[in-house]
């Protein structure tokens, strides 16, 4: 067995059009480098949530119960967050145990190392970008981060898969950007050639 290890905080299965085609097991790790104002999984940074520690071969034996929902739908395990990409290792040894036959996704900001991107390029079928905005300072002032590692992470993502294996999503973030801003996001976007953009508005929790 592996002595990689991965924090986890959610096992989520049977979700079907959320995280992916088909039937999916969403995996939530733990930890993310940004500091969104509006986080929608709080879970991921907060102190005293419960935390397993597993190995891919662990996390793969708790869920392959779920395999011939995968095989009949197309579908497979996603992994989010926290953000996924902190762990590539992880991912592909997962990867390596499961074999090729379930979709593997991964929905991350790109805020993480250059090298991190690399090597889950090569084993995540679909990536699920959560872009903010592309406008740096409007970037900056979500996340409290510059935007150039994700900018940067995006185009050499681009030039490592087809683009049409990536997913943009475009947030509208209510005291924070507009819908020209998220227009001139997607404009930007679609110069790098990604097609499937996802807009929407966040829902800011009292």
């Amino acid at each position: 067995m592996s002595g990689t290890k991965a924090p986890v905080f959610a096992v989520s299965r049977h979700r079907l059009g959320t995280d992916g085609a088909g039937v999916t097991t969403l995996v939530g790790f733990r930890g993310c480098p940004l500091g969104c104002r509006y986080c929608l999984n709080p879970e991921c940074v907060s102190d005293g949530v419960k935390t397993l520690y597993l190995t891919p071969e662990e996390l793969y034996n708790r869920v392959k119960q779920d395999r011939l929902y995968f095989l009949a739908t197309g579908g497979g395990v996603t992994f989010g967050g926290g953000e996924p990409l902190l762990y590539p290792g992880f991912i592909a040894e997962f990867r390596n145990i499961c074999g090729g036959e379930w979709k593997i996704c991964a929905e991350t900001s790109l805020a993480v190392p250059t090298e991190n991107v690399k090597r889950a390029a090569g084993v995540i079928d679909r990536f699920f970008v959560d872009c903010k905005d592309t406008d740096p300072v409007i970037y900056k002032s979500y996340t409290g981060k510059s935007s150039d590692t994700m900018t940067e992470n995006l185009k050499m993502l681009v030039s490592l898969v087809s683009p049409d294996r990536i997913t943009a999503r475009l947030p509208l973030i209510p005291g924070f950007n507009s819908e020209s801003d998220v227009d001139a996001s997607e404009k930007f976007l679609l110069s790098l050639g990604i097609t499937d953009i996802d807009r929407f508005t966040y829902t800011v929790k009292q």
